[in-house]
């Protein structure tokens, strides 16, 4: 073979390789979003954006209730997804926004259905739970921001204290009416089956109830009898180490924390399903 024969050749020869490599590595690609499609509803509205940084430009809001595609992970912080209307774009991949749906799954936002005896690692499930619990954490949900006011009326949506609150999630969500008062809630849970002392054991959406304030110090609660202290506060697990609650107008009336290191972690009593 001459020289003019071999080039041709080794050309030929590396235009087909270099094909086949783009056609493996976009095959591969395809693969991969394939496999990390699943559906996940929106439980608190996020931005939907051009790009996976906060910087992009928004297309829209996405609003609670809705089912998205998870078309695949972008970094560690986003999902590229799909609505139902086939726009495509991206959200943040935090728990605080979506949670996976019909046993699906995503690298950011996994969860498993909690079971009755509950584990150390339910602080990070995001799982769905039962229709009911979604329905009563949706509607605690819609009143994010609401102010803070003690004693508040419980007939009022336009402020609440800690169990009007929750009073006014169950009503809205599932038309059940729970006691008027915290302590009254508490042992309307204990009543309905077995609680747990270790908040880390709680399934999403059971209700969480505190002992007063002693200051963010661990050791202020270390000394304190918790099988017989007073309740005076509650609010609602939502998993991944979170609670739905209102406890004053400088902590933003309706709004979320977090529990492990805070002094909620120190505080809590006992917690259990009202369902």
């Amino acid at each position: 073979m001459n020289w003019k024969n071999t080039i041709v050749t080794a050309s030929v020869t590396a235009a087909m390789l270099m094909g086949s490599l783009t056609t493996a590595a976009l095959t591969g690609q395809v693969s991969a979003a394939a496999a990390d499609q699943s559906k996940v509803e929106v439980i608190w509205g996020v931005n939907l954006r051009t790009s996976p940084t906060s910087s992009g430009k928004v297309i829209r809001m996405v609003s609670k209730g809705e089912t998205l595609t998870v078309l695949e992970q972008s970094g560690s912080d986003w999902y590229k997804i799909k609505d139902a209307s086939n726009r495509t774009g991206y959200i943040s991949s935090s728990s605080k926004y979506t949670q996976a749906i019909s046993g699906g799954s995503t690298a950011g936002n996994t969860g498993t259905t909690s079971g009755s005896s509950g584990s150390g690692s339910s602080q990070g499930s995001t799982s769905q739970g039962s229709v009911a619990v979604e329905k009563v954490i949706a509607a605690g949900m819609k009143y994010m921001g609401t102010p803070y006011k003690y004693a508040s009326d419980r007939d009022s949506t336009a402020t609440f204290d800690c169990s009007s609150f929750v009073r006014r999630a169950f009503i809205d969500g599932l038309g059940i009416t729970l006691p008027a008062d915290s302590r009254q809630q508490g042992d309307y849970v204990k009543k309905k089956g077995t609680v747990t002392t270790n908040w880390k054991n709680l399934k999403r959406g059971d209700l969480m109830y505190f002992m007063s304030y002693k200051g963010t110090s661990a050791s202020a609660y270390s000394s304190v009898n918790k099988s017989r202290a007073t309740i005076t506060h509650t609010g609602i697990y939502l998993g991944n180490g979170k609670i739905l609650h209102t406890y004053s107008n400088a902590g933003g009336g309706v709004t979320v924390s977090d529990i492990a290191g805070k002094h909620w972690e120190s505080r809590f009593l006992f917690g259990g399903s009202a369902l």
